[in-house]
């Protein structure tokens, strides 16, 4: 695991946007997942940017990470949406090139089924970007979660309901259920991205990148990963022991190595 602590959240999106404009150059029909909520924001933004400058994602097609259950197709707070307005929208991604859990079946377990189906027909997901819940989670794996598990559908913590409730007019209106990548999914991007900031995420990035490999902190398995990056701002670096040599590390890295 490869740790880099920047000093801002546009920072750490620019650099982040570095690797995924490498592998877009290099490889045109790319296989993105992508990820919702505040972190990956900056991005996104930094993606768009480099979209009006020329930067062509005709090719690409993208993955959600989860889903909420029980929303109905189309609402505003539905993941689907949310990566349409963050970035789907700003960029010319095809729209029947980028993909999601279906929260709205009839039949979940299938759904989930089909979800595997298609990013293994895509060819598996080529980079996957990630941010990290306060409790660890990723995607929607929340603590006790299977290491090796796949896409189906979870229940909510109740902190993550609460985490999320600044998206809608009140928790109540937050689902109690999710369908989302598992983490056996996860890992078989072949390039993980996670980015965090904010003191809110010390605990949490502390615990995954330097505490035990375990399912009560299911972003923890990124340390098995043969390539996954984890870029943060000082605030989320503040609880690392290992923070100077993390900052070693990367002021010596050789420039041909890249991100």
């Amino acid at each position: 695991m490869e740790v880099i602590i920047l000093p801002s959240s546009k920072e750490i999106g620019a650099l982040a946007a570095d690797s995924i404009e490498a592998l877009v150059r290099n490889k045109p029909n790319a296989v993105i997942g992508l990820a919702t909520g505040s972190s990956p924001l900056p991005i996104y933004d930094e993606l768009a940017r480099r979209h009006e400058a020329g930067l062509s994602f005709e090719g690409v097609s993208g993955f959600a990470l989860d889903e909420y259950v029980g929303l109905p197709v189309g609402h505003y707070e539905s993941y689907r949406e949310v990566i349409r307005r963050e970035f789907t929208n700003r960029v010319d991604v095809s729209g029947e090139n980028v993909h999601g859990p279906d929260g709205a079946s009839d039949d979940v377990a299938a759904a989930c089924q089909s979800y595997e189906d298609a990013i293994a027909a895509a060819g598996g997901i080529d980079l996957q970007i990630l941010g990290v819940g306060t409790n660890g989670h990723i995607g929607f794996n929340e603590p006790g979660s299977s290491l090796a598990s796949r896409t189906r559908i979870k229940t909510l913590a109740e902190q993550t309901r609460q985490d999320n409730a600044r998206f809608f007019d009140n928790i109540d209106q937050v689902p109690h259920h999710v369908v989302t990548q598992g983490l056996g999914t996860i890992m078989d991007a072949r390039h993980l991205v996670l980015v965090a900031f904010g003191a809110g995420k010390a605990d949490a990035v502390r615990d995954f990148v330097e505490g035990p490999l375990s399912a009560s902190c299911p972003a923890s398995i990124l340390q098995f990963h043969p390539r996954a990056t984890v870029i943060i701002d000082e605030a989320a670096a503040s609880k690392l022991a290992g923070a100077a040599s993390y900052r070693h590390a990367y002021e010596n890295k050789p420039a041909w190595q890249g991100v």
